[in-house]
């Protein structure tokens, strides 16, 4: 199992949205902090990114800038613009172009952006999600990301132009954008591009750890232990253990038992399987012993958290 996309859909809540966006300068626009995590990418122009903590960022043509965290931040022409207050709508979309609709004679905008975002879940974060920096920067430099760059390019045209099947199409490009982002970003951080990957970085690119965390992900029903989960990346129960915590955070059982109760949650938000199945899938032989399990994570029985959740 692929523990990225793992990571991705145990936070992703409802659909992603986006928008195409033509900006004539001076244009600013304030985004408030909301649960979910934002992109940006600046397909012609420039921008400036001024996140709630750190030095503004200043956008290229290409560039893709992500905010994972959902903390407020703005996005202008220019430093010294005031921007104007955005709030999404209640369902995340993004609201309509800050600047005024321009007749063809304007001429061209100074900028034209795609910006986005996704509703996230952050009761059950995944660490891998959590550990990134306030923006993920990813700068436009010939011949990387070639994928992401591709991803980019067809959402564009889709927004450019309403045609049969974008809706589908939009959705499934910007559930494809994000993987594109985070691979990107976890790729450029284990192949020590800012010097000797640490973290989730580090854990992804060790054979071991990535071997045992694939495993687990896989099959979280079966009974797995520390020395199976070691001998899969063929180390010794005790080598993994301390390997395996040192990069993680947490020793290898505790994070299975994470794990469980994490795919537990998705599954009842998700759907209307009958609790006995559900303590099936995430390796518990009874719905009692789940159910006790299941209400020491989240402080409520699963019934209950079924029902809060739709």
């Amino acid at each position: 199992m692929d523990v990225l996309s793992d990571a991705v859909a145990a936070m992703r809540t409802g659909l992603p949205h986006s928008s195409r966006r033509d900006e004539y300068a001076p244009w600013g626009m304030r985004f408030e902090a909301s649960e979910g995590a934002g992109f940006h990418v600046v397909l012609r122009g420039s921008a400036w990114l001024v996140p709630a903590e750190g030095e503004p960022l200043a956008l290229g043509p290409g560039d893709v800038a992500f905010l994972p965290h959902g903390r407020g931040h703005a996005l202008l022409s220019a430093p010294e613009v005031e921007p104007e207050e955005v709030r999404l709508g209640p369902d995340g979309r993004w609201p309509q172009p800050s600047s005024p609709v321009r007749e063809p004679s304007a001429g061209a905008p100074d900028t034209v952006l795609l910006c986005g975002a996704y509703l996230l879940d952050r009761s059950r974060a995944h660490p891998l999600l959590t550990g990134l920096p306030e923006v993920v920067h990813l700068p436009a430099t010939i011949g990387a990301h070639r994928s992401l760059r591709a991803a980019v390019d067809l959402l564009g045209a889709e927004l450019e132009e309403a045609r049969p099947g974008a809706d589908t199409i939009v959705t499934s490009l910007l559930d494809t954008l994000l993987l594109y982002i985070l691979r990107a970003w976890w790729e450029r951080e284990g192949q020590g591009g800012a010097g000797q990957p640490t973290g989730w970085a580090a854990a992804l690119a060790d054979p071991a750890v990535a071997a045992a965390l694939r495993a687990m992900h896989g099959d979280p029903a079966h009974p797995w232990t520390v020395g199976e989960l070691g001998a899969r990346g063929g180390l010794s129960r005790a080598a993994f253990a301390r390997r395996f915590t040192a990069l993680v955070g947490e020793p290898p059982l505790a994070y299975l038992t994470w794990w469980r109760m994490t795919t537990a949650g998705r599954l009842l938000r998700a759907d209307d399987l009958p609790l006995r199945t559900v303590a099936r899938h995430t390796g518990y032989a009874s719905e009692f012993a789940f159910a006790k399990a299941f209400k020491r994570a989240y402080g409520v029985p699963p019934g209950r958290y079924r029902r809060r959740s739709s």
